[in-house]
């Protein structure tokens, strides 16, 4: 396959993608998870610690839409905290 016929079916993709550009989304990096009873939520205060469900070092979850997506680390950017992708979670079909 040639470049020559190759490119008008890239153009087309980045045509079609052009269509979504400024379609917003909510991302997400999730740390890890917590249950607890209603009761101790209530008691939760300054300095209070919930333990989660995810050990230092294991990869955070990018979730889109509330769709898992991704796996990252998390990384310091300046002053503020930011993900790292560092694997792509690829969903069943079915």
């Amino acid at each position: 396959m040639t470049t020559e016929t190759a490119s008008p079916q890239i153009a087309r993709k980045a045509t079609d993608l052009a269509q979504v550009h400024d379609v917003p989304v909510r991302v997400s990096a999730v740390l890890g998870r917590a249950r607890m009873e209603v009761g101790d939520l209530v008691n939760l205060g300054k300095g209070s610690v919930v333990e989660l469900d995810r050990k230092v070092g294991e990869p955070v979850d990018i979730v889109v839409n509330n769709r898992l997506v991704a796996r990252g680390e998390v990384v310091l950017v300046e002053d503020r905290l930011g993900v790292t992708m560092t694997e792509i979670v690829k969903q069943n079909a079915g």
